[in-house]
């Protein structure tokens, strides 16, 4: 399943236009917190498919039958890109527990890249529902390579992928290895370069949210 928060016109249209515009991505704390504001939209839209349960909530004047979250997600995130989506999702899912991934590009003397996983944090996964957010999906590797090595940590009951720009080469690629996952993803690009960036897309979500790193 594919949900595109762009299909209808809305704040996330306006935020989407500001992450790609090169004179806006000058101003590194807009550009993180339209990421983060995508975030929290993507969670909002997440939280309609989760399971609740009913609670009796004892207000100053008699009792309130609420529904509340059943359990708590797993909000995963692959470095560095990722972080300003991940907090926009913590921030409406402040309860839940976090796993840090540093999945990158390795690119190769040939111009080809290979996806190099160094960095694994993470809590129980074992029949929970999993959120990974990264802000680019570009050709899908890195992420489908994050899904394989959390399922060796455990076997989530969901998967779910929050993405602020995806392209439709990563979607499908995403799609063919790990058919069960749902993606939501800010906009949808059809474009993907000989060398896997994403056009028209914004550039590197990375250096633009804190920096140019330096090219090893």
């Amino acid at each position: 399943m594919v949900i595109n928060l762009s299909d209808q016109s809305s704040l996330v249209s306006q935020w989407i236009s500001e992450l790609r515009d090169i004179q806006v991505q000058t101003d590194r704390m807009r550009f993180r917190r339209n990421l983060e504001r995508i975030g929290e939209i993507a969670a909002y839209e997440i939280s309609k498919v989760l399971e609740y349960e009913e609670k009796e909530v004892q207000t100053p004047l008699g009792i309130s039958v609420c529904d509340v979250l059943k359990e708590q997600p797993v909000l995963a995130t692959i470095l560095r890109a990722g972080l300003p989506l991940h907090q926009g999702l913590l921030n409406y899912f402040d309860k839940a527990d976090n796993a840090f991934i540093s999945a990158y590009r390795k690119h190769l003397r040939d111009g080809s890249f290979e996806i190099s996983l160094e960095y694994v944090s993470c809590p129980e996964l074992e029949n929970r529902v999993v959120i990974i957010s990264d802000s680019m999906l570009a050709t899908g590797s890195s992420l489908v390579k994050t899904i394989q090595y959390l399922r060796e940590e455990g076997h989530p009951r969901e998967i779910h992928i929050v993405a602020a720009i995806a392209c439709t080469v990563g979607i499908e690629y995403v799609q063919r290895s790990e058919p069960n996952v749902k993606l939501w993803c800010g906009a949808i690009d059809e474009e993907l370069t000989a060398k896997g960036y994403i056009v028209p897309g914004l550039g590197d979500a990375g250096d633009l949210a804190f920096g140019t790193k330096v090219q090893m």
